[in-house]
């Protein structure tokens, strides 16, 4: 069979800059699309005789909740602090797998919904082939001609309505016939639900041996298809819809499952129109809804986009070519995979934010909280997208209960903790092994967002409603397990660098320890903005009192002999220096403890640092070249921050934009790096700290003329910059309170000094009334 290929354009395209597009059907997942609104989700392959959409529901979770602390971890963690002092390690490791990693040592995994399956006869010779993404309406499309005849499907997730919409029509009138079917690889069955439905039910069940001691148990969950016809006819055969000779064609999906309803079939096929649905009127609420939040935030680079399929445009990435356009595109892709995969009242979205094909995921598709799904959120606010924070704060409420009681059965302390991983049961248990689980700062990280969200939009009663009770209660743990270090110093332990070992001068290898940098830069940066908050709110002074005195007590961070930042409490070696953790930089990103003119010094060795974990092979996986790119970025280094996403987009990237993380001789999809690729692109752009407003402190010389509006900047402030030849011509501030700012401009540049005063460290004071928007001249 031989097949044309050519360009059939509909009446309105999408603008180029905001649309992957294809001149072929995907011909595997990694080339198919994705379409989500939260809970919703799809991969559209675009086939022409077969058409697959691959599902996903937010709650179709194995598994269940239940008590998983090993019964020796309360009497055994004092044991394995005072094996670690005694500086015999392998005990205290072997002790610690033994009895402080849960029983069983695996969380349950998120696993997909099923299968939409649609077969058109008679397709099978086609041309004038074509199939698009476009992120500016969230709007999946697939066109092509065949036997003279054109025909297009349009396929989107209403956020509005909680439905998967797809519209297939063709030119010509009777053309559209096709058959539809639901299934799942296992534990699902269809049936006929209607005249014009088919309904499939099953329950979510671990199906691997690394699971083998949970219990064959999960969520019930069931999804309904409705087809509704233009002319011609709709019937069920079986357990499959069947159109026949319909002008047009509406299918409406929607899911359910017992994670948030008692009855998942009745809930799903009481969700769907029982009349026949305005398509039109469904588009366009669906269009308004997600443009309201997508448009927030615009990115220009000069150039003209090369007319490309997007897997050519990326072939010439990798091998040598320079796309500034492309890389606007995977900035806005990032957002748009945000805006799709957590929405509030979803789940949080997870490693592979909803999209998940495997019954067995990599990494059980959940929660990894000792970087990614941290990193998952890093563009919410600096990318305007604060509302879709919601579901990370969701995510860490429900995991506090399970949290609390870890904490006080296992450490016996106060507030709660959450280690390397939790999933959507809530668990809050170290699991997998030492070396990755036992690790008790991912609660105090994940609190931190709720600062991130106050400081971004200034909302008190967010800060003393939900924000400062949960900082509280992880300072309260931390305060809880900090331990005397016999140096004058409080630390955490055991725990480690995340995923990391180190060699002792002896030679010998180790993961577990006390004092890490991460755990110290985590504690100080949480203690910090607990403190801060209770001066906000005029309360807790004696706990603010109580924090202040453990935070000047936590120690420094240290500068090792190689000049580097020292990632653990000794100048220890490094069995790995290619680590893919960057974990001791912490303080550089995304805390702020590091700072180019306040501690020069320690600048200086987080450079060293990473230069040294590059030179080695770091930032081999998607992820953590994007925390690279934040690195660099927040350096200043403008060049290396640029040389950073051309590497992500030439090596951990996708046909279709997905991250990639490198497994055996493959590779699979984790979606952290798309978001932290999008959060550093935007640092790049834009920082902010304490008032401070740095205006292109990385722009490199492949972006050397460009326009972004929308930006959000901490202090409640919107931002907008246009410059030229590398320089900045015009700055735009839209503040939400009124305020003053301090200014910062690229080197040589400067503000009207007599309506905007020059500060001592080079920044311009810039007073701004709420609402108003503040055009800043820039010379």
């Amino acid at each position: 069979m031989k097949f044309l290929f050519c360009l059939l354009l509909p009446a309105a395209l999408a603008a180029a800059d905001l649309t992957l597009w294809y001149a072929a059907p995907a011909a595997n997942w990694f080339e198919a699309l994705p379409i989500g609104n939260g809970r919703l989700a799809a991969m559209v392959f675009g086939g022409v005789e077969k058409e697959h959409l691959q599902l996903n529901e937010d709650t179709v979770w194995a598994g269940e909740y239940r008590d998983r602390i090993n019964p020796r971890a309360k009497e055994s963690v004092p044991e394995v602090r005072r094996l670690l002092q005694a500086g015999k390690l392998k005990e205290a490791e072997t002790l610690a797998d033994s009895a402080l990693i849960s029983t069983p040592r695996r969380l349950p995994p998120y696993q997909p919904l099923g299968d939409l399956h649609l077969t058109f006869a008679g397709h099978e010779g086609f041309l004038n082939y074509r199939r698009e993404l476009d992120l500016d309406t969230a709007i999946a499309r697939t066109m092509y001609e065949t036997g003279g005849v054109k025909c297009m499907r349009e396929v989107f997730a209403s956020a509005v309505e909680n439905l998967l919409v797809m519209r297939i029509a063709c030119d010509q009138p009777g053309r559209v016939s096709f058959r539809a079917a639901l299934s799942r690889q296992a534990d699902a069955k269809s049936r006929a639900a209607g005249a014009n439905r088919i309904v499939m039910e099953g329950m979510a069940v671990v199906r691997d041996d690394r699971h083998s001691d949970e219990r064959p148990v999960g969520t019930k969950f069931a999804a309904a298809l409705a087809a509704f016809a233009d002319g011609g006819s709709v019937r069920v055969d079986g357990s499959e819809l069947a159109v026949e000779r319909a002008n047009a064609a509406t299918l409406v999906l929607t899911a359910a499952t017992t994670m948030r309803q008692k009855d998942p079939s009745a809930a799903a096929l009481g969700a769907l129109v029982t009349a026949k649905p305005d398509y039109a009127r469904l588009r366009a609420a669906h269009i308004a809804e997600h443009q309201k939040s997508f448009r927030r935030v615009a990115l220009s680079l000069a150039g003209v986009a090369p007319d490309l399929p997007l897997n050519q445009r990326l072939k010439r990435v990798a091998d040598g070519a320079q796309d500034p356009h492309l890389e606007a595109l995977y900035f806005q892709f990032g957002r748009y995979l945000l805006i799709t995969s957590s929405r509030p009242g979803s789940m949080a979205a997870n490693l592979q934010g909803k999209w998940n094909e495997k019954l067995d995921p990599p990494w059980d598709s959940k929660y990894t909280i000792n970087i990614n799904t941290e990193m998952n959120y890093w563009p919410a606010e600096n990318t305007n997208l604060a509302e879709f924070h919601q579901p990370l704060f969701d995510l860490v409420e429900k995991a506090m209960p399970d949290g609390r009681r870890v904490a006080k059965e296992m450490y016996g302390a106060r507030g709660f903790v959450l280690h390397h991983n939790t999933d959507g049961w809530g668990h809050a248990v170290p699991i997998d092994g030492f070396r990755s689980g036992m690790w008790p700062t991912g609660g105090a990280w994940l609190s931190l967002h709720y600062w991130e969200h106050y400081d971004f939009g200034r909302d008190k009663a967010f800060l003393a409603k939900r924000a400062y009770p949960v900082m509280k209660e992880a300072a309260e743990f931390l305060l809880g397990i900090l331990q005397p270090d016999g140096d004058g110093h409080l630390v955490i332990g055991p725990s480690a660098s995340p995923e990391n070992r180190y060699r002792t001068v002896d030679g010998r290898t180790a993961a577990l320890t006390t004092g890490t940098s991460m755990d110290n830069s985590i504690a100080h940066a949480l203690f910090s903005r607990v403190m801060e908050a209770s001066a906000i709110l005029n309360t807790d002074s004696d706990f603010r009192a109580r924090v202040a005195t453990a935070r000047a007590q936590l120690p420094p961070l240290r500068i090792g002999g190689l000049g580097q930042l020292q990632e653990w409490a000794e100048d220890y070696a490094e069995p790995d220096p290619g680590h893919r953790h960057i974990s001791h930089l912490f303080a550089l990103h995304p805390g702020n403890q590091i700072d180019m003119r306040r501690t020069p010094d320690l600048a200086k060795a987080a450079r060293i640092t990473l230069e040294r974990r590059l030179a080695a092979g770091g930032g081999q996986t998607g992820w953590s070249q994007a925390w690279v790119i934040n690195f660099w970025a927040r350096l200043r280094d403008a060049e290396k921050a640029h040389a950073a996403v051309v590497t992500l987009l030439r090596k951990s990237t996708g046909p279709n934009l997905f991250d990639t993380h490198p497994s055996g001789r493959s590779y699979v999809f984790q979606i952290d790096g798309n978001f932290g690729g999008t959060a550093g692109m935007a640092e790049m752009l834009l920082q902010s700290r304490e008032g401070e407003l740095d205006i292109l402190p990385a722009l490199p010389k492949a972006w050397n003329d460009g326009e972004v509006k929308g930006l959000r900047a901490r202090g409640g402030v919107e931002v907008a910059i246009r410059w030229r030849n590398g320089k900045a011509v015009d700055v735009t501030l839209v503040p939400k309170l009124d305020g003053v700012y301090r200014v910062r401009l690229p080197e040589g540049q400067r503000l009207n000094p007599k309506m905007y005063p020059r500060r001592a460290d080079g920044s311009f004071e810039v007073k701004a009334r709420a609402g108003a928007m503040l055009s800043l001249g820039v010379e």
